[in-house]
């Protein structure tokens, strides 16, 4: 396949950006986006140019670090990761807009990297259980309900990409938060922090200069793990609770 990509090109924060056309010859359709763009920038080196900067790491959809806005869309055009995505996904002459992350809480640091440290803060407030020291508690001492171990599980296969908040037109990360929320709150071990967990990991949101939630979809419909909206219910749930308890984040 031979295609033109539109990639954004950042130097720095402090630089104006701007999309530069390239072109691109004889692509496999079964290399994924990012070895597809690795070819590009074999191609910007050999030519003297600088290469495109852009996150990765395990390239198998586990570590959630290769975000990319394909098309105006996070992650493309398959509801995947952006190194699980594949060329086969596009034709042959296709025109392709690349992107970061938009979201006053990412930053972008150069070309198609942006700063998502803002989500390790908002875990870091909250994303913990009591550790009392001693040996670890026999496995099957305290039972789980099934209902509340598949919601917890499901919860916690967020990756931490950032996707749901490009996708969202508010710049979001609600459904981010409440994934990390929720998975903790449903459990046992979770219940000591419940009520603080919620009040901090939202607050440390909202310092983060994300978005306010208007429950518009877009953040589960992209999501890679296909996290859903439920747990955001259930965050707005433990969140009314802990207020009207009054509680007080823990310091």
């Amino acid at each position: 396949m031979n295609l033109t990509l539109k990639v954004w090109r950042q130097v720095s924060p402090a630089v104006k950006g701007k999309m530069v056309n390239y072109r691109v010859t004889d692509v496999s359709p079964d290399m994924s986006f990012l070895e597809m763009l690795d070819v590009l920038n074999e191609q910007l080196i050999l030519d003297g140019g600088d290469p495109i900067a852009f996150d990765h790491d395990c390239r198998e959809g586990i570590c959630g670090s290769c975000g990319l806005m394909i098309n105006g869309i996070a992650h493309g055009p398959q509801q995947t990761t952006t190194c699980q995505l594949h060329m086969r996904s596009f034709k042959d002459g296709d025109v392709i807009d690349i992107e970061p992350w938009r979201s006053g809480g990412f930053p972008v640091v150069k070309d198609l990297v942006v700063d998502r440290s803002a989500l390790d803060r908002i875990i870091a407030v909250g994303g913990y259980i009591s550790a009392p020291t001693g040996t670890a508690p026999e496995a099957h001492a305290t039972p789980v309900p099934k209902k509340d171990s598949d919601a917890a599980f499901d919860a916690a296969t967020c990756i931490g990409c950032g996707a749901c908040v490009a996708a969202c037109p508010n710049g979001s990360a609600m459904l981010f938060t409440a994934a990390k929320v929720s998975h903790l709150g449903l459990m046992p071990q979770g219940q000591p922090e419940r009520d603080s967990r919620v009040l901090k990991m939202v607050s440390q949101q909202d310092a983060e200069d994300f978005g306010g939630c208007t429950n518009i979809g877009e953040c589960s419909a992209v999501c890679p793990k296909g996290i859903s909206m439920e747990t955001i219910s259930r965050l707005n749930h433990d969140l009314l609770g802990a207020l009207r308890a009054g509680a007080v984040p823990a310091s």
